[in-house]
C-alpha cells in the first residue's frame, strides 16, 4: 500500500510533465511521419529491407535495428516513431529530475521546451546516424541525472542504470565512430553520477564493460552479417589529396595510371565548380559502380596520402583550417526537406505540416543564425566546461560542455562537409547545459534538496536552526 501511495504521490507531482511530453512526442511523430529521409537514409532503408547488400559505408547496426523494427511493425515509419519516443522520453526523464531537485515545475517544463527549439526540432524526425548518436548520448545523460537522485543503499539499481547507459553509449559509438570524443565525458559523467566518489574497482569494471560492449558488438556484426567493406575513410583522404596537391603533383603521383587519371580529372572538376570538400560526391565520380560502393584503389590512396601529407604539412593544415572555419562560421544544411525522391513510394503523410516546420526552421536560421552557428556552440561548450557553476548540476554541466567541445574539435582532421548536422549533438548538449546552469543559479543553492522526499527532514532541521538563531538575535536586543 505504501508503494502504491508513493506512485500516486509521484504522479500528482509529475502528471503535467508526463502529459506535455506525450503531446510533444505525438505531434513530432505526426509532423515527421513517416520519417524524413535523405539519400543516406534511403540507402540504409534498402539495406534494412534486403534490397541492397549490407555495407559499412553507413553503420550496419542502424540498418540492422531498422530491419528488426520493420519485422516487428511491418512499416519503415517505425524508426521515426522510435526516434521521437527516445528523444522526448529522455527529455521527460531529465525534466522529472529537475523538478525533483528544484521543486520548480517551470524549470522542468523548460527542459521539455528544449525539444521545440528550431535548432533541435529540425532533425528530430530525420533518420540519420547523427541523430541516433545524439539521442543515444542524451539518453545516457538522462540516466546520469537520474543517478544523482539515487539513495546510497540502492546498489543494484546503480548497476542496472549503468548497464542501460553503457548500451546506449555503445550504440552511439557504433553509429558514428568519432562519437568516442563525445562519449568519454558522458561515460565519466555516468559513473560519477551513479557512485559519487567511485573507487578504482568501479572505474576498472565500468571501463571494461564499455570496452567489452564495443568489441563484442563490432565482432558479432562483422562475423554474422559480414557487411561489405567500402573504405569510407578514403573519402576524407581524397579531399586532402585533391585540395592540398597541385594538378602537376597529382600528374606525377606514384600510383597506377588509372588512379592518376582519376585524381587529375577530379582535381580539375573541383577547381571548376569551386568544391572545397565532399570531393567523392562532387568531383571524384562517386566510385566506379555508383554511390555508396567501395572506393577503388584504397591501398594506393592511403599510401599516397601518408607520403604526401607528411611532406605537405603546412598546406594540409591550411586546408583543414579553411574547411573547419567554414564549419564554424558558414554552416549549411540546417533543414532536410522531407523525403528525397525514391522508388519505394515513400512520401510525407502531412506535407503541409512539413512546410510549416520548414518555415519555422528556415525563419530561425535567417533571423537567429547564431542558433545554427558552430562557433557559438563551441564557445558555449568551452565556457560550460571551464565555469559550470557550483550547484547540484555542476558536474553534468561540465561533462556536457567537455563532450560538446571535444566532439566539435574532433572534426578538425576528418570533416567531410560543412553541414549543421555534424554540430547537432553539441547544440543539444550545450542547450541543456545552459538550462541546467541557469536553474542552478536561479535556485541559489549548492545542491540542497527541496522540501520533499528524502530532503524533507534535512530541510525542516535547517529551518529550525534558522528560527532558533533568529530568536537569539531578538533576545540579545
Amino acid at each position: 500500500m505504501r508503494h502504491i501511495g508513493h506512485i500516486g504521490h509521484w504522479w500528482r507531482r509529475m502528471w503535467v510533465l508526463t502529459v506535455a511530453a506525450a503531446v510533444c512526442c505525438w505531434a513530432t511523430i505526426l509532423v515527421f511521419s513517416p520519417g524524413y529521409l535523405s539519400n543516406d537514409s534511403l540507402y540504409q532503408l534498402k539495406q534494412a529491407m534486403g534490397r541492397e547488400p549490407l555495407s559499412d559505408w553507413h553503420p550496419p547496426v542502424m540498418s540492422l535495428a531498422w530491419r528488426a523494427l520493420i519485422a516487428l511493425t511491418g512499416t519503415p515509419a517505425s524508426m521515426a516513431v522510435v526516434q521521437a519516443v527516445v528523444f522526448w522520453g529522455a527529455l521527460w526523464v531529465i525534466a522529472c529530475c529537475v523538478q525533483e531537485s528544484t521543486a520548480r515545475r517551470p524549470g522542468a517544463l523548460a527542459v521539455l521546451g528544449i525539444g521545440l527549439l528550431p535548432h533541435i526540432l529540425t532533425f528530430v524526425g530525420v533518420v540519420w546516424k547523427d541523430v541516433h548518436m545524439a539521442f543515444a548520448l542524451l539518453v545516457t545523460s538522462a540516466i546520469a541525472l537520474s543517478g544523482l537522485r539515487l539513495r546510497a543503499d540502492r546498489r543494484a539499481m546503480r548497476w542496472v542504470l549503468f548497464g542501460v547507459g553503457v548500451l546506449f553509449l555503445v550504440y552511439a559509438i557504433l553509429v558514428r565512430k568519432n562519437t568516442i570524443f563525445a562519449a568519454i565525458p558522458v561515460f565519466v559523467m555516468l559513473v560519477l553520477a551513479l557512485w559519487r566518489k567511485p573507487a578504482r574497482r568501479v572505474w576498472i569494471i565500468s571501463s571494461a564493460a564499455l570496452a567489452i560492449g564495443l568489441v563484442a558488438s563490432t565482432t558479432t556484426i562483422s562475423a554474422v552479417e559480414r557487411p561489405v567493406k567500402t573504405s569510407q575513410i578514403s573519402q576524407i583522404m581524397l579531399d586532402d589529396l585533391l585540395h592540398v596537391l597541385s594538378v602537376s603533383e597529382l600528374q606525377s603521383a606514384a600510383v597506377s595510371p588509372d588512379l592518376r587519371e582519376h585524381l587529375v580529372a577530379a582535381a580539375k572538376e573541383c577547381a571548376r565548380i569551386n568544391a572545397l570538400s565532399d570531393t567523392y560526391w562532387a568531383c571524384y565520380g562517386r566510385g566506379e559502380h555508383g554511390p555508396f560502393t567501395a572506393v577503388a584503389h584504397t591501398d594506393q590512396i592511403t599510401s599516397l596520402w601518408i607520403s604526401e601529407m607528411t611532406s605537405h604539412v603546412p598546406g594540409y593544415l591550411q586546408y583543414r583550417l579553411e574547411i573547419f572555419s567554414q564549419f564554424l562560421f558558414e554552416p549549411r544544411y540546417q533543414y532536410h526537406p522531407g523525403i528525397t525522391a525514391n522508388d519505394l513510394q515513400l512520401e510525407l503523410s502531412h506535407p503541409r505540416l512539413g512546410r510549416a516546420l520548414q518555415t519555422y526552421v528556415d525563419g530561425a536560421a535567417r533571423d537567429l543564425p547564431v542558433l545554427f552557428a558552430g562557433w557559438f556552440w563551441l564557445t558555449i561548450a568551452v565556457v560550460l566546461a571551464i565555469r559550470p557553476g557550483s550547484g547540484g548540476f555542476a558536474m553534468p554541466v561540465r561533462a556536457l560542455g567537455i563532450s560538446s567541445a571535444a566532439y566539435v574539435l574532433g572534426y578538425l582532421p576528418i570533416l567531410p562537409v560543412t553541414n549543421y548536422r555534424y554540430m547537432y549533438w553539441s547544440a543539444i548538449a550545450c542547450t541543456l547545459g545552459l538550462l541546467l546552469f541557469w536553474l542552478d543559479r536561479d535556485r541559489g543553492t549548492t545542491g540542497s534538496e527541496p522540501p520533499q522526499r528524502h530532503g524533507r527532514d534535512r530541510w525542516r532541521h535547517a529551518n529550525r536552526i534558522h528560527l532558533h538563531l533568529d530568536r537569539q538575535r531578538r533576545g540579545s536586543r
